[in-house]
């Protein structure tokens, strides 16, 4: 599974057809009557701004590690492990992927509370304007889906700051020399 996980990690293109076709299943399994090329060309252009941000994400991310999404898979492998690096480079890659992730998710619990919020409110219109199935459907997929969601952060959350704990990092780092007293 480790070697499936990598293989697709390492080809975003293949992630990107990956998903675009789980979310087409999804919604012919909610929507049976619609033709699945109509629904598969509607999910990838509605999945264009996605696209753009975790492309920008990615390359973000290769800045911060040294360039290769090798170096990226490498150091996300061992924030997965929670093996530490020990040469000084790859610490400080570790260190500013460890960073910058945890930066990018400082706002997660008011994104949740907004997402939740938002589920709630299809749930209700697909309730009001659908029959009995899409109503069923979309409850069962979005609670399993927002589930997943919220156990799944809070445990890469618990990892980062595992990990910026080990790499002797805190959230306001002072410079070498101060001291407490005054």
């Amino acid at each position: 599974m480790e070697k499936l996980s990598g293989f697709v990690a390492e080809r975003f293109w293949l992630q990107l057809v990956l998903s675009v076709l789980c979310a087409s299943a999804v919604i012919m399994l909610i929507s049976p009557g619609e033709s699945p090329a109509a629904v598969l060309l509607r999910v990838a252009v509605s999945s264009v701004g996605g696209v753009i941000v975790l492309a920008g994400v990615r390359r973000r991310e290769r800045r911060a590690v040294g360039g290769s999404t090798a170096n990226v898979l490498s150091l996300d492998r061992k924030l997965r492990t929670g093996e530490v690096p020990t040469e000084p480079g790859e610490r400080r890659a570790m260190r500013d992927l460890v960073e910058q992730r945890l930066h990018r998710t400082r706002h997660r619990v008011t994104a949740t509370v907004f997402l939740v919020l938002l589920c709630a409110s299809v749930v209700v219109m697909t309730a009001v304007t659908s029959g009995l199935r899409g109503a069923v459907g979309i409850t069962l997929f979005l609670v399993i889906f927002v589930g997943w969601l919220i156990g799944n952060g809070s445990v890469q959350d618990r990892r980062l700051r595992r990990m910026r704990d080990a790499l002797g990092t805190s959230g306001t780092q002072r410079e070498p020399g101060l001291s407490d007293e005054r």
